[in-house]
């Protein structure tokens, strides 16, 4: 009989750790999901929210966190003001972090996405500030590599939702709910 690997699709909430130890009062992992020797394959920092994969699959995890695999993951990103065509255009043909360009982006202006459930607490709301929602698919994984990319171009990142890594979307799941799906990899 084969062991079947496991691989968990989790709607990390805002303010949550991507580690399973505790960390000064603050909710990780372990508040959510009790299943033992699976490891988020990618992080999300506490400010983002959305889809984060955890498996006891070491090459799957590898193949989705490793940025030479250059797997492609989708961003909903509610953004300062509305981007001119210039700023759309230069995350599309990349950015300079750290002294090093990035991938190019494939960057969309979208409609609130349908059914995104209220941030909890919500993101500043400023009168005289317009925002503006983002599709972003990028096939790397830098540190907060979206935020730092949306606040060169002049619009900071004021809420970041990963809806896909690869195959894996947040259809369906609810924040801080978990299900447990086969790896196309190896079904």
């Amino acid at each position: 009989m084969r062991n079947r690997k496991k691989v968990i699709l989790f709607n990390k909430p805002f303010g949550v750790l991507c580690q399973f130890s505790s960390s000064a009062g603050r909710k990780t992992l372990a508040n959510f999901i009790d299943v033992p020797h699976v490891y988020a394959a990618g992080r999300l920092d506490l400010n983002s929210e959305g889809l984060l994969v955890l498996t006891d699959d070491g090459a799957l995890q590898y193949r989705l966190s490793d940025p030479r695999h250059k797997l492609e993951k989708i961003y909903w990103v509610q953004v300062e003001r509305s981007p001119e065509r210039a700023a759309l255009d230069a995350l599309r043909h990349g950015v300079v972090l750290d002294g090093q360009m990035t991938l190019p982006a494939k960057v969309r202006e979208i409609g609130e996405p349908e059914g995104l459930w209220p941030r909890e607490p919500p993101i500043r709301y400023r009168k005289n500030v317009p925002t503006a929602w983002l599709e972003v698919r990028i096939r790397e994984g830098r540190n907060r590599q979206v935020r730092r990319m949306t606040a060169a171009m002049g619009h900071p990142t004021l809420r970041l939702v990963r809806y896909a890594v690869g195959p894996y979307t947040l259809d369906g799941l609810a924040p801080g709910k978990w299900r447990q799906v086969g790896n196309p990899e190896s079904d």
